[in-house]
């Protein structure tokens, strides 16, 4: 089993900027990626931003140049550093973990924080 705590939501206004911070812990045999989704009301979840065990990193073309993604491979965390954010941002963030656990590949999403930017 792999649990996936997310912290990092908030409220903030339109421009500013917040950091989410994931981590991966239980039966880890190896990680692939790590990544954020997103879900606003009303509409189906979305790639926000992934990246590889190697450093490879994917954006949506809507986020890129504002946010940027990184991870710590040792301890199986991402954070997503969310800056000049934008009401269209307003969401349920989700952390999403691919790898390996108990010989079999997994894919795995944290319980969500919501991120609210006000206009």
């Amino acid at each position: 089993q792999v649990q996936l705590v997310e912290s990092g939501g908030g409220l903030v206004q339109a421009g500013g900027s917040l950091r989410l911070s994931c981590a991966a812990s239980g039966s880890i045999f190896s990680t692939n990626a790590m990544g954020w989704y997103r879900q606003a009301p009303g509409k189906q979840r979305e790639l926000v931003a992934t990246i590889t065990n190697g450093g490879s990193t994917n954006y949506a073309h809507s986020v890129k140049g504002r946010f940027t993604i990184s991870r710590d491979n040792a301890k199986n965390t991402v954070d997503l550093q969310m800056n000049s954010l934008k009401p269209e941002d307003t969401a349920v963030y989700y952390c999403w973990w691919d790898g390996t656990s108990g010989y079999k590949h997994h894919e795995v999403w944290g319980q969500g924080t919501l991120v609210t930017v006000s206009s």
